[in-house]
């Protein structure tokens, strides 16, 4: 459970950290249009402290770890995407304000980032109705 609670304490540090940024960036660079860029530290917060605090919660209820490997590959499969889905938006919101374009490279990397989340998603949800089952 110490697992999750550091990982939302990351998410909400990173979200904070990339709010800042974005002000910050925009600010210096006089930018007053859209971008991505507004959008990573809501990801950060929503898909990442809020999704591990709500875990925190499912495995204090249901044993999550306990169910076998899908959990742990619940993991490592959600924070690889998060983590590119994330970076996709920081990176592909930069070039925005600084006025630069960015490749069809950064949407397939985002793009993986989505997969990777949804798998996750998936064996959470497979995680949880094992737990659930056994309960």
């Amino acid at each position: 459970m110490t697992k999750l609670t550091r990982t939302s304490a990351f998410y909400g540090i990173l979200g904070l950290v990339l709010g800042v940024y974005y002000r910050e960036l925009t600010k210096m660079n006089d930018f007053t249009g859209t971008t991505q860029l507004g959008t990573s530290h809501t990801h950060a917060f929503a898909l990442g402290m809020l999704v591990f605090l709500i875990v925190l919660l499912l495995e204090a209820n249901f044993k999550l770890s306990e169910q076998g490997k899908t959990y742990r590959l619940f993991y490592i499969f959600y924070n690889i995407g998060l983590i590119m889905t994330i970076a996709m938006l920081t990176f592909h919101g930069t070039m925005t304000v600084l006025g630069n374009e960015t490749g069809a490279a950064v949407s397939g990397i985002a793009g993986l980032g989505h997969i990777f989340l949804a798998i996750g998603m998936m064996l959470l949800f497979h995680t949880l109705a094992k737990a659930v089952k056994n309960k």
